[in-house]
């Protein structure tokens, strides 16, 4: 199969790589939320999950900027996971007037689980590629996604996340 467009200028029969982006995107996401649910989780969820695992303490501005969520929506959004026992907000040690936001040991188990799911979600959609592929494939779509600027390591979807 060629990735040179056809005749006239015209993108293959079957779409060129914009569209098997989208069509594989859109593909991978939906398999991840059905893989999840059974966590309880969102994929937004998720990605706040983890987010506060790599970076604790961080503040609810702080993560509403990096996750590109109006912060009129992240409040409602973080209180979810709160209610649920798996973040807490604490008083930021260095103003006091902002809260740090940290996983409970609740929300670090569950991160555990998602894990799982996650690398078994990853294994599934690469399992068509050999080991080699799979980095090649990582290392084009990273260079990609930075040529457009998006931020390493969040999905832009954030920006449309509701509380829940």
């Amino acid at each position: 199969m060629t990735t040179n467009p056809g005749a006239a200028g015209r993108p293959p029969a079957q779409g060129g790589a914009a569209f098997l982006l989208a069509q594989l995107g859109a593909h991978a996401a939906e398999r991840f939320a059905e893989r999840i649910a059974v966590l309880d989780l969102t994929p937004a969820q998720a990605g706040l999950l983890r987010t506060l695992a790599r970076a604790p303490g961080r503040s609810q501005r702080e993560l509403a900027d990096d996750l590109g969520m109006p912060p009129s929506r992240f409040v409602p959004f973080a209180d979810g996971l709160e209610q649920r026992g798996l973040i807490e907000r604490r008083r930021n040690a260095e103003d006091r007037r902002l809260y740090a936001l940290h996983l409970t040991d609740q929300g670090t188990a569950l991160l555990g689980e998602l894990a799982k799911v996650a690398m078994e979600h990853e294994r599934q959609m690469c399992e068509s590629l050999s080991g080699e592929e799979r980095e090649q494939f990582i290392a084009l779509l990273r260079r990609v996604a930075d040529a457009q600027g998006l931020v390493p390591g969040v999905h832009p979807g954030f920006r449309t996340v509701r509380g829940k």
